[in-house]
């Protein structure tokens, strides 16, 4: 099962934007026909509102109901959390929920380092497998601070890579194939214990920066497992 969590805002209270939920959807379509033969089910959640609004995070709690109603509808099945943005944040928080084995976070939105403010979690992700991607130049997440969160990440966690995607920005469509084809390797490996693409299984297996930096080749999918 994958858990698609769209984008969302820092601070808001209204309803969730149709747009976010939108642009979520040619991801869980691309997931859902790789996944197909196995059974894969890709679900979108909607939110109840569209801001993460500090520590309430209800973008999270709604991740993790979410993830509550596929053991309620579905029963002991392996979970992927998949978010973008505000999502991706969503996805890595909620990571600790028993049934989720899987993080999928796309140009996550993370906060700024600060010296006074409890550091971003991490310890939910042991025994994980998380993937990040990010675009260089994203200019509404910042690239570097997914880069250190996967630091973090990594010292407790071995099973955590980030992949950089050079000169894309937030929504990732300059690469946008690449992008798709890395997500569905990814999650296919992790859900249905596949052997991953020679890039992701560098990724994994080498030690920071080196699987922290992973540059997304051009022409990734074509030929995935050579």
């Amino acid at each position: 099962m994958v858990v698609l969590l769209p984008d969302g805002q820092a601070e808001s209270v209204r309803r969730p934007s149709p747009l976010s939920y939108a642009a979520a959807l040619p991801l869980g379509r691309t997931l859902a026909r790789a996944g197909r033969t196995d059974g894969l089910a890709v679900h979108a959640v909607r939110y109840r509102c569209r801001g993460w609004n500090g520590p309430d995070a209800p973008l999270a709690a709604d991740a993790t109901w979410a993830v509550d109603e596929v053991v309620r509808r579905y029963g002991d099945v392996p979970v992927c959390l998949t978010g973008h943005g505000m999502g991706g944040r969503a996805a890595l928080r909620a990571a600790g929920h028993p049934a989720v084995n899987s993080v999928l976070a796309m140009a996550p939105w993370l906060p700024e380092d600060d010296m006074a403010a409890t550091p971003e979690p991490v310890k939910q992700l042991v025994g994980r497998q998380v993937l990040i991607v990010h675009g260089t130049n994203d200019a509404r997440t910042d690239p570097e601070l997914s880069y250190r969160l996967a630091e973090r990440a990594k010292k407790t966690n071995r099973d955590t890579c980030r992949f950089e995607v050079h000169s894309d920005g937030h929504a990732l469509r300059q690469h946008h194939e690449e992008v798709l084809a890395l997500a569905s390797d990814f999650v296919l490996g992790a859900l249905f214990t596949r052997t991953y693409a020679r890039p992701v299984a560098d990724a994994l297996a080498a030690p920071p920066p080196l699987g922290l930096r992973m540059p997304l080749a051009a022409g990734f999918g074509r030929s995935l497992r050579h």
